[in-house]
């Protein structure tokens, strides 16, 4: 009692003491005032254009191209605005805009939900307008907030009041303050890109496999390369940009690099966002043999053992065939696994996920071939793949690559033998989420695409892949030999190649070392003759 009543009176004096001294102290102790961390070369919460209430998008934008004159000139030139690209091998014209996958199938008549992911403002139907500046959206990458969000359904626009959505539901998105947004911008971050890239497919994880939410802030042994607490790379490091260009490429991709680290300041056609750019073609300084493994096989395929690693599954397969069940009170139904992970769906259908996954691998020269709604398809046993990886291993262009095979079933027309792109997303009476009925959905989703339907549908099994570049694991953790010479390795279905172990053959193998031994035996036998000769002729 004694103590504590000790230790009290001589806090109240030590206050006291404080009290009667503290101006002194205070100006003492203060510290150093840190100058303010910013990740451009302006504070923008200081300009007057961004100091007032924007009611939408445009008006943002329209802000910023006051400084900012040329951006949206740029932008209108990329990939990420026109969602489309023409192959220059292949001559197909690709693009988010015209491709069809096996995931949520198409965009045709589901704009004004996948457009959240577009670099725009207002693409509710093949109306929009391409060419408009202020329909550019500078908040999408350069939000730094972490505040910034574009829900499916309003066409790229942003929430800026309280709205329920859908229409009756009672459910409330709630708005958001673009004006302090546009007051906090900055670099692009694995944030901005991963707010799309991270959820493809439909969800966290979903469609790449090596791209999700984990490697927002992730571990070393996550990504070596984006490690938070390490490099810590962010998109841009590797998919160096120019006039917002993005280097990098899902359907020109760079499947062999010949062309050596690149040089800051020197000139070069080269992609900057392969491994080669920086660590060129023979990093293995200490294991020159490895060296030449490099000349056939992908860094990916031995640095990246496994696939979705973060905590999060990707999905493996999307059964569209089993949509479209009810309960039997007539609700959509909704199944999941042990892991609160959906399984199944009324209005997709049936899903399988995995983490840690094998990738399978293939040979891969960089041409990919698409299978567009033009294509005539045969439906048989076979699953049709959506994407056609070139490759083989003589054609002096391809390297064994790492893949994520995603696979699935989706609608067909048996009449006309092509893909079918439907009307899912959409609180019209014709979306296939709302009311469950292909009849309805397909027609409309045909005629947005400009594609003939016979009036009759089915499904056809088919396969998509994804080469995986991301979710480096640290050079510990890279495979060791054994992974692929073994007799049922990783690369147990490559062929055209040599792997000892893999291709050893018994029979050639007990003759191999019967020569070697007797030719051994021989040899020792020699020199023994040869000394009991040397030693009589001395005797």
């Amino acid at each position: 009692m004694r103590h504590s009543f000790t230790q009290i009176a001589l806090v109240l004096c030590s206050a006291g003491w404080l009290a009667a001294t503290g101006p002194v102290l205070a100006d003492e102790a203060k510290p150093e005032a840190k100058p303010l961390k910013l990740t451009t070369t302006a504070d923008h919460t200081k300009f007057k254009e961004l100091q007032k209430v924007f009611n939408s998008g445009p008006e943002v934008t329209k802000a910023c191209l006051a400084c900012h004159t040329e951006a949206a000139g740029q932008i209108h030139r990329t990939k990420h605005w026109k969602w489309e690209y023409l192959n220059p091998e292949t001559k197909q014209t690709l693009g988010k805009k015209t491709v069809v996958n096996n995931f949520c199938i198409s965009i045709a008549s589901n704009y004004a939900s996948c457009t959240s992911c577009h670099v725009g403002y207002g693409w509710k139907d093949a109306n929009f307008d391409f060419k408009s500046e202020e329909n550019v959206d500078c908040l999408a990458c350069h939000d730094t907030s972490g505040n910034y969000k574009k829900p499916p359904g309003f066409a790229g626009n942003p929430v800026t009041k309280d709205t329920e959505f859908p229409p009756g539901s009672g459910k409330i998105i709630k708005g958001i303050d673009l004006s302090k947004i546009a007051q906090k911008v900055g670099k692009t971050s694995r944030d901005t890109c991963g707010a799309c890239h991270f959820n493809g497919g439909g969800g966290d994880g979903v469609k790449h496999g090596d791209m999700d939410s984990s490697l927002a802030a992730p571990t070393k042994d996550i990504d070596v390369h984006m490690d938070a607490e390490g490099l810590d790379f962010t998109c841009g490091t590797c998919h160096k940009t120019s006039s917002h260009d993005v280097a990098g490429s899902r359907y020109t991709p760079t499947a062999k690099d010949d062309k050596g680290v690149q040089v800051r300041g020197k000139a070069g056609s080269g992609n900057p966002a392969t491994c080669v750019a920086c660590h060129d073609n023979a990093p293995h300084k200490k294991e020159a043999r490895l060296n030449q493994h490099a000349t056939k096989i992908a860094c990916q395929t031995c640095h990246i053992p496994t696939y979705a690693r973060g905590g999060i599954a990707t999905k493996m397969t999307w059964d569209w065939s089993t949509a479209g069940k009810r309960d039997k009170d007539g609700k959509h139904i909704v199944l999941k696994d042990a892991k609160g992970r959906i399984t199944y769906e009324s209005r997709k259908g049936d899903f399988t996920l995995a983490e840690n996954v094998k990738p399978e691998y293939a040979w891969f020269n960089g041409n990919v071939q698409y299978t567009l709604l033009s294509d005539k398809i045969e439906k048989s046993e076979q699953r049709t793949p959506i994407n056609k990886m070139g490759g083989s291993p003589s054609d002096g262009k391809s390297m064994i690559w790492p893949m994520k095979v995603f696979r699935g079933a989706q609608p067909y027309d048996p009449v006309n033998k092509s893909l079918i792109t439907p009307h899912t997303a959409g609180n019209d009476d014709t979306g296939f989420w709302k009311n469950l009925d292909w009849d309805k959905a397909i027609p409309v989703g045909m005629k947005d695409s400009g594609a003939p339907y016979s009036g009759k549908f089915d499904f056809i099994k088919t396969e998509m892949s994804w080469p995986i570049t991301h979710m480096v694991a640290p050079k510990e953790k890279a495979l060791g030999c054994a992974e692929c010479h073994s007799k049922n390795g990783r690369l147990a279905g490559i062929q055209g190649i040599y792997i000892p172990v893999r291709d050893n053959n018994k029979l050639l193998d007990t003759a191999g070392w019967s020569i070697v031994f007797l030719t051994l035996l021989g040899v020792f036998g020699h020199g023994a003759m040869r000394i009991v000769s040397s030693r009589k002729h001395h005797s």
